[in-house]
């Protein structure tokens, strides 16, 4: 609306704060304060009355937070290299969330507090010392599936390898027959309070495969449970058909393939059409025992045709080249990397294909780390995942921030930029999520401390910081 405007940039004419800052990394001087006209497209805060216009409902308003973290300010649909230096960061500012779910205004506490005087709002909340930021986006998730591995837990602690559980029928092969078994309406329960669980933790918006049925009937299941979620619950999901998780007993790979390529990507499509399943990216395991690369581009290119977004598993526990592979078919995303090449990290960061680096996986299987400076460095566009499944039973992406920062050598703003803006670009959704500008869905947290890096730096304490979850300006979260 052409009178509500975004006061993000430089310092605000008026009273009441909404200073813009770009972080730096402590130690270093912030930069672009003020409209600093060394900055590019830098420019002074507008606001502009509503004497013209009938004031009017929204649904949201912030007040007076101590810090809002925009993360990006321009309309950046990722960030990579020098633009990871420091975040968007406005002092002493409000936000507004209109009825329609999405943000309409942020700005200098002050000037939102003029420009709106005369509007209702359905709910206010005061945001004194403070932080908001955007909701966090979870790159990489497991969520749908019966039965549990602890046991397999004691079994790594002991020394077993991922694929030595998995050649002795535990795993992935463990957990497909639990679900084939479950109903669809278990598999339900049991994915919404996972998603609760997340939701809890400040993810608004989550990436969800399936990939425990591995034949047809199985794999349908398990999307509608997923679409069924995307219907009822608050938190967004993209949706990935993960068919090609394992190779089913019983099959080859290359006979698993054939299934794949002539019978469940031309059913999704089909369902798709008819407008009972939204399938959003398509997902193969390539891996040494698993899918080869050349089975994996067959999929791949299929699902691509199909419509869907290439977004898989790839150079995990053996250097395999899939991330030369996904960049030349036009990957969206690439997830684990640990044994990407040094050519693979070129080829992503040309193609603009997101790495999606999942911290907890490497910390459980204790597998060496993926490349996390190299890729930074090298301009890919690092993302970040939880990879919450049996084997990583993880619901918090701020523990994945602060695993991100100690053991890949993250900063706090790489971590946070890594976990909204480029995760939201990993799902092909960073046009409507994953940083707090006008005209994105209201989806934020609050949390109770005046500088957001408590929310990296405090470790495992996201429950005690974070007061409020919100999506489409409506709060599903309360502390």
């Amino acid at each position: 609306m052409a009178h509500l405007q975004l006061l993000t940039s430089g310092r605000s004419s008026g009273a009441g704060g909404g200073r813009l800052q770009r972080q730096r990394p402590p130690g270093s001087a912030l930069q672009a304060r003020g409209g600093d006209s060394s900055e590019p497209g830098a420019r002074r805060p507008e606001t502009r009355g509503q004497s013209d216009m009938a004031r009017r409902g929204h649904r949201l308003l912030l007040e007076n937070a101590r810090q809002v973290v925009l993360v990006c300010a321009r309309g950046e649909r990722f960030l990579v290299r020098e633009q990871l230096r420091g975040l968007a960061v406005l002092e002493g500012a409000s936000l507004v969330v209109g009825a329609d779910g999405l943000i309409k205004a942020i700005g200098p506490a002050s000037a939102i507090q003029r420009q709106f005087s005369g509007d209702t709002f359905e709910e206010r909340i005061d945001c004194s010392g403070k932080c908001v930021l955007p909701g966090l986006v979870d790159a990489h998730t497991h969520p749908v599936w019966a039965g549990e591995r602890v046991h397999e837990f004691a079994m790594k602690l002991a020394g077993a390898t991922y694929m030595q559980i998995h050649q002795a029928g535990g795993g992935i092969n463990f957990t497909v027959e639990c679900t084939r078994q479950a109903s669809e309406e278990e598999l339900f329960l049991s994915l919404r309070q996972r998603l609760s669980c997340m939701l809890s933790a400040g993810t608004t918006l989550v990436e969800c495969k399936s990939g425990y049925g591995l034949d047809l009937q199985t794999e349908l299941k398990m999307l509608r449970v997923i679409e069924r979620a995307r219907r009822e619950l608050d938190i967004g999901i993209s949706a990935t058909y993960c068919g090609a998780h394992a190779v089913p007993k019983g099959k080859t790979a290359a006979e698993a393939a054939d299934d794949i390529v002539n019978n469940h990507l031309p059913e999704l499509q089909e369902l798709g059409r008819r407008g009972e399943l939204y399938v959003d990216n398509v997902d193969v395991f390539c891996e040494k025992g698993v899918f080869d690369l050349d089975a994996t581009r067959r999929i791949l290119q299929v699902g691509k045709d199909t419509g869907l977004q290439i977004n898989f598993h790839g150079d995990e526990l053996h250097p395999m080249k899939a991330a030369e592979l996904g960049a030349e078919l036009g990957a969206r995303a690439i997830s684990h990397l640990e044994e990407v090449s040094d050519e693979g990290i070129a080829a992503m960061a040309t193609a603009k294909c997101s790495a999606v680096l999942l911290p907890t996986t490497a910390y459980m299987l204790r597998l060496k780390q993926p490349r996390a400076r190299k890729m930074l460095d090298e301009g890919v566009i690092v993302s970040l995942g939880s990879d919450f499944n049996p084997n990583a039973y993880c619901f918090s992406m701020p523990m994945v921030m602060h695993l991100a920062c100690v053991n890949m050598r993250m900063s706090m703003p790489e971590a946070l930029a890594a976990a909204t803006i480029n995760a939201a670009y990993a799902l092909g959704k960073s046009h409507t999520h994953g940083s707090l500008e006008v005209g994105k869905q209201g989806d934020l947290i609050i949390i109770s401390s005046p500088r957001w890096e408590h929310l990296i730096y405090q470790f495992g304490a996201h429950h005690q910081l974070i007061e409020h979850v919100i999506t489409k300006g409506k709060v599903v979260y309360k502390k």
